[in-house]
Parts: C-alpha cells; sequence; structure tokens
C-alpha cells in the first residue's frame, strides 16, 4: 500500500475529500517523524510501537572484499507490534 491508496481508503472510508485525506496523513507523518527524531516514542493502541534504539559502534565485514570495518553508532527506528496487531497477521486478517 502507497501513501496514495492511504488516502484514497480514507477518503472513501471516512468521506473527507482527497484534500482533507492527504493533509491528514501528511501532518500524521510529519507528526510521527518529528516525535521520533526528538527521541521521543509514539504508542498507538492497537497497533504498537514505534521507538527509537541508539546502537553503539561494532565491527563488521564488507561481505564483497571480507576487509573488516567499523561500523560507526548510530540512531534506528524500531516498531513493536501489539498483541492484537500480531494476532491480526498471523490469521490472515480475518479478525
Amino acid at each position: 500500500m502507497t501513501k496514495a491508496d492511504l488516502v484514497n481508503h480514507i477518503y472513501e472510508k471516512v468521506g473527507l475529500s482527497k484534500k482533507e485525506a492527504s493533509d491528514m496523513v501528511e501532518v500524521l507523518f510529519e507528526t510521527i517523524k518529528e516525535s521520533l527524531s526528538q527521541g521521543g516514542s509514539i504508542k498507538l493502541s492497537g497497533f504498537g510501537t514505534f521507538s527509537v534504539r541508539n546502537k553503539g559502534s561494532r565491527r563488521g565485514r564488507n561481505p564483497k572484499t571480507g576487509v573488516e570495518i567499523e561500523i560507526e553508532p548510530r540512531r534506528v527506528v524500531t516498531f513493536k507490534p501489539s498483541v492484537q496487531f500480531k494476532t491480526q497477521v498471523e490469521s490472515g486478517g480475518d479478525s
């Protein structure tokens, strides 16, 4: 599903105009990005939690050449699905 598909789905289900649906999706994504970039987390009940985790530096290996390299420390976004979300995915969406 693309962002445009999401906008169309909201347009059809909620009855907002396509412009309003598009604006709503954009504001939602911007809010999530801002919160995560500031180190916060986003908990969506019944869906899951997005959070930021700091990964330390580590030794790695270039798979093509076999040369060892130092991988720099970085921040990564993680997602932990809720139990309801996992159950629905495992059952093929029949919930």
